[in-house]
This record gives C-alpha cells, structure tokens and sequence, in this order.
C-alpha cells in the first residue's frame, strides 16, 4: 500500500510537537479549591460580637484564659472595747458572718448544670466558676476611735449612743449583704450567660469539627480522584506515546512493504511473463491433445454405435427367430401327433386286416408320407417366403429410415447453411466446401448401402440354394425311407419313434443351419450399414460449425409435452417417438421385472442432434435400469438436429422425460 510523503512528514511532525502535561490545569485546580475551602473554615460563626463574622486563625486562641476576679464583700469582726459591748459586739459579727456561707453556696452551681454535658458529650470539660475572693468589709464607724467622752455622763447617753452606734453597724451591715447579695447575683448571672456561651460554644466547635472532617474526607475523596486522574492521564500519555511509537513502527513497516511490494510485483511480472510462455506452450500442448483426443473419441463414439446397433439388430433377430421356432415347433408337434393317431389307426388296422391289406397299407402309408413331405415343403416354401418378407420389411425399414434420417440431415444442413449464410457472409466458402463434402458422403453412403443390399440379395440367394439343396436330400431321405417301409413293416410299431426323433433332429440340424447362416448375412449387412453411417458422419462433423465452448450456450427446457413453446414442443415429442419407436425394450425386459420408481430424466441435445449431458432428476432405486436408461439415450444418439427456427434461439435443448416400462417404452 502506497502512503504520500507529505501526509507522512504531517503526522511525525505532530507526533513530534511538544505538548501540555495533560494534568497541570486539574493539579491547579484542587489547589484552589483546597485553598477556598480553608478560608471559608477559618470564618468564625455564631459569635457573642456583631456585624460581620470575623478571620480568627486557630492559633490566635488562647487555650489557657485566667480565671474572671470574683469578690464577696464580708464585714471585719469589731474588737471588743467594752464588755458591756460585748454582747452587742458579738452579735453583728455573727450577723455579719453568718450571711458569708449564704452568698458563697450558690458558687457551684454553674459546674452542676454543666456536669450532664459533659456526662454525655465529648467535648472538652467545661469551665469551672473561679473562686470567690472574699473581702473583708470593715464596717464605717467602728473603725474609727471612740470618742472620749466624760465618764461622768450618765448611762443612758452611753447607752443610747451604743444603740444609735449599733444601730448604725446594723444598717451598713444590712447595706453590704445586699450589695454582696446583689454582687453575687450579677455574678450567678453572669457565670450563667458565660456557661451558655460556652456550651453553644462548644456546640459550635463540635459541629466546626463535624463539618471540618467532612470537608476533610471530601478533599481526601477528591485527592485521590485526582490521583486517579492523574494516573489515567499518565497513563493516557504512555498510551499515546506508545501509539505513536506504533505509528512510526506501522509507518517504517508500510514503507518496507511497500518497497516489498514493489520488489514482488516485478518478480510477479516476470513470474507472469514466464508463466503466460508456459501457458501459451501448454495451450499449444492442450490444443493438439484435445484433437487427438476428440478423433480418438469420434473413433471409439463410431465403433461403440455400429457395436450397439449390431447388438439390437442381433437382438431384435434372435426374438423374431425365437417367436418363429417356437411356432414351427409347435406346429411340428401337432404334426408329429397326428402322424402319430394316423399311423398308430393304420397299424391297428393292417394287425386287423392282416396280409390282405397289406399291400393297400403300404400305399396308403406311401401316400400319407408324400401327403406329410409335400406339406413340409409347403410349410417350408411358407416359412421361406414369410422370412424373405420379413427380410424385404425390415430392408424397407432401413432404407426408409435412412431416407428419413437422411432427409433430416439434409435439411438440417441446408437450414444451417441458410443460417450461416444470413450471419456469417464470410463462411459461405467453407459452407459450400462443408455441404459438398456431406453430398459426396451421402452418395458414398449410398453406394456402401447398394454394395450392401447387393451382398445381402447374394447371401440370401446363396442360403435359398443351400435350403433348397438340404430340402432335395431330405426328399431323397425320406422316399428312401418309403421305399425301406415295406421291407420292414413288421418293424414299424418299434422303430416309429426311432425314426420321428431321427427326423425331428434332422429338420432341427438342417434349421439351426439355416438360421446361422441367415444370421451371418444379417450381421454382414449391419456391419455395412454401420461403415455407411460412419462415413456419412465423419463427413459431416469434418467441418463443424459448433460454437468453440459451449459454457455459455443458448439453452431451452421442455418439461413436457405441454410446453407453450411449440419449437420446443415438436422437438421434444419427435425425440421421444425415436425413444418409443425403436426396438430398445429388449435390453430391459428383464430388469424392470424388480421393484422400481419410474425414474425422471433430463437429456441435454445440443442442435447438431448430439448429446450433451443425462442427468436422473429421480432415480429408479435400480442401479442396473438406470444404466440401460443411459445406454439406450447413448444407443439412439445421433438424434434430429434442430430445426431452424429452434437451431436461430437455443444452442442445447434439456428434455425431461418421465420413464415407464411395461411391455414397451413410454416417456410423458
């Protein structure tokens, strides 16, 4: 296979072009993705803080928070300046630190509402409350150093100034409770908001998480799809690069086959130039030996007709001659047996009559002998005369037929001739040469056939002298014996069969005799017919006028007798007459006494009347009877040539007949 120069520099230039790594644009863009995908996650949602959510980066927040400053004011214990103070003193200070407890106790309750969180989640163990620092209240007056006072006033100022003094310490004290009360309330509450916060927090922080790991398999998924990618990519570029290494390997291998080719093909022409020599001889070869052997063909076609004639003829003589010596037979028998009662009656009554009829007996006797030679002569001269008919019948026959066939001859030639003459101008010397050379061979056929009618009349003539020579010596037997009969009357009854088988073997030596030599005349006079028809078609088929291949033949079919096409139909009716017409059932009387199928053939006639083909459509399911089909198809041939009209449209008729035997030949 040739490929062009300028398509093959195209595709290396382009296998040789560099080209893009196919994964760089995918590379960049998981690149960006993953980049994206950590921004979004560092945004921080849900926060304490308004407007828009900020970029807080994990390591920005402090783990370690110091724990918020509580303070829990407490009044400071008064020193006892007087005892009698001291009940009172001691009552405040009791006041005042029993409340301490109080505001100090509800401190653990943010870690008790925390616990069941984190009982139940994972998430980081949750903030505990800082210790309360506790801040001793000193109270307002107490502090200061008591007046000094006269001790000389009287009880009841002392008295009424300690209870405005204490009931002032009361009032402070009261005052600094509730402030620590209040204190401590803003503290639960905001210890409760920093535990909420902290809780949705870590609600947050736990779904941050849950979507992070999600976004981190995702990514992980993604990664190695883009392996994947990545890999069925390189893979891809091997694939490729080893496409094109194929390419070139492909290419290099065309163009080494193409020069193989080239080298081959100069070696095929001279192989051909060599070979077409070598055909030529050959046919040269071919050409002489399919001459030689289509004469030796001819030759051996000629003698197997003459031999296949002869045999029927043979035949067709032996039946009749078989028919006529089982009459004679009989007819001797009931001669035989009537001759018998006579003499038997005239030996009963020369016992009666003694020596007076003697003598009337022996003329009686002498009479009746003439009486049954004179009928054998007759009878003879009948059967003589019926064979010579029978001989003049089938001597007309012959010629008649060879008339006819002849006639058929003639008129297929001069049809023919007309034909040539109308197609080929050219061949009209050749034609007149041809239908000269067919004239000269009727003529010399006829002559032949005169020559042997001629040898027939003398052989014939020859056999009547020798019957009639053999029928004097047994006239001259027979009076003989007449004369011997009075010797030996006395003898009579015993040697009566002697002498009727003696002259039954007489008459059947002296007919075995005649009929070989009838039979030797008949073979003579087919055996010049047969030379006559020889010669008549070697001069025919001396210049033949076939198409040189008959492969693509004009062909026509009849089917049967009701083919539309009467050209074909006549045709096909006079080949089967020939068939019916001609002594041919001999050949399988016997045969078609087995169990058989009336078998279905097809005979291909080329125009000239020869045989092309025989082909069984249905057996017969007897190998024996399909054989004698062929034999007697073969024995008939040469058949009619075409007629013109049918010889102008067809090369090879196919007849297909259907074969039944009875006690003749019959084709439908």
């Amino acid at each position: 296979m040739s490929v062009p120069a300028d398509s093959l520099s195209i595709e290396n230039q382009w296998l040789r072009r560099p080209r893009r790594h196919p994964g760089a644009g995918l590379l960049r863009g998981v690149l960006g993705s993953l980049l994206v995908h950590a921004l979004v996650l560092s945004l921080t949602f849900g926060s304490a803080e308004y407007g828009l959510p900020g970029l807080v980066f994990p390591w920005q927040e402090r783990r370690g928070a110091l724990p918020e400053l509580r303070v829990v004011l407490q009044a400071d214990t008064p020193a006892a300046t007087d005892p009698t103070l001291g009940a009172a003193g001691t009552a405040p200070t009791a006041a005042d630190a029993a409340p301490v407890p109080a505001a100090a106790s509800p401190a653990p309750r943010p870690a008790s509402t925390t616990a069941p969180a984190t009982a139940n989640t994972t998430a980081p163990a949750p903030i505990r409350g800082p210790a309360a620092a506790v801040l001793t209240v000193p109270p307002s007056d107490p502090t200061m150093p008591a007046p000094v006072v006269d001790t000389a006033q009287p009880d009841a100022a002392r008295e009424d100034q300690a209870r405005r003094e204490a009931a002032r310490a009361q009032e402070a004290r009261a005052a600094a409770v509730l402030r620590a009360q209040e204190q401590q309330q803003a503290d639960l509450d905001a210890a409760r908001a920093r535990a909420a916060q902290a809780e949705s927090a870590r609600a947050e922080a736990e779904r941050q998480a849950t979507l992070q790991a999600e976004q981190a398999r995702r990514e992980a998924a993604q990664l190695e799809a883009s392996q994947a990618e990545a890999e069925a990519a390189e893979r891809e570029r091997e694939g490729e690069r080893q496409q094109a290494l194929r390419r070139e390997a492909l290419r290099a291998q065309e163009e080494r086959e193409l020069s193989a080719q080239q080298e081959a093909a100069r070696q095929q022409a001279a192989q051909a130039e060599a070979a077409r020599q070598q055909e030529l001889t050959r046919r040269e070869a071919a050409r002489q030996d399919a001459e030689r052997q289509a004469a030796e063909q001819q030759e051996t076609s000629r003698q197997l007709a003459a031999r296949e004639e002869a045999a029927r003829s043979e035949a067709a003589s032996r039946e009749a001659q078989r028919q006529e010596d089982a009459r004679r037979q009989e007819l001797a028998r009931r001669e035989f047996a009537r001759l018998q009662a006579d003499r038997q009656a005239a030996a009963q009554q020369e016992a009666a009559r003694q020596a007076a009829a003697r003598e009337a007996a022996a003329r009686d006797s002498a009479a009746r002998e003439e009486a049954a030679r004179q009928e054998a002569m007759r009878a003879e001269a009948a059967r003589r005369e019926a064979a010579r008919q029978e001989t003049a019948r089938q001597a007309a026959a012959r010629e008649d037929a060879a008339r006819r066939e002849q006639a058929q001859r003639q008129e297929a030639a001069q049809a023919e001739a007309a034909r040539q003459e109308a197609a080929r101008q050219e061949a009209a010397q050749a034609e007149a040469t041809r239908l000269a050379a067919e004239r000269q061979a009727s003529a010399q056929a006829q002559a032949a056939a005169e020559q042997a009618r001629a040898q027939q009349a003398a052989a014939q003539q020859a056999a009547d002298q020798e019957a009639a020579r053999r029928a004097a010596a047994q006239d001259t037997a027979a009076r003989q014996d007449a004369e011997q009969r009075p010797a030996i009357a006395k003898e009579a009854q015993g040697s009566q069969a002697t002498q009727a088988e003696a002259a039954k073997r007489a008459a059947a030596r002296a007919y075995e005799a005649q009929r070989d030599e009838r039979l030797r005349a008949i073979g003579r006079q087919l055996n010049a017919e047969a030379d006559q028809r020889a010669a008549a078609e070697s001069a025919a088929r001396s210049t033949p006028d076939l198409p040189a291949s008959w492969g693509n033949a004009r062909r026509g079919r009849n089917l049967g007798r009701g083919d539309p096409n009467e050209e074909l139909r006549l045709y096909g009716d006079a080949w089967s007459r020939k068939i019916e017409l001609n002594m041919t059932f001999d050949t399988v009387r016997e045969l078609v006494r087995q169990p058989h199928q009336p078998p279905v053939v097809t005979v291909a006639v080329r125009r000239d009347g020869s045989v092309e083909s025989i082909t069984f459509v249905r057996s017969s399911g007897v190998a024996a009877i399909d054989e004698a089909v062929r034999q007697i198809i073969r024995g008939q041939a040469n058949y009619p040539a075409f007629p013109p009209n049918l010889a102008r449209d067809f090369d090879v008729v196919e007849i297909r007949r259907t074969w039944h035997f009875d006690v003749a030949i019959r084709l439908y």
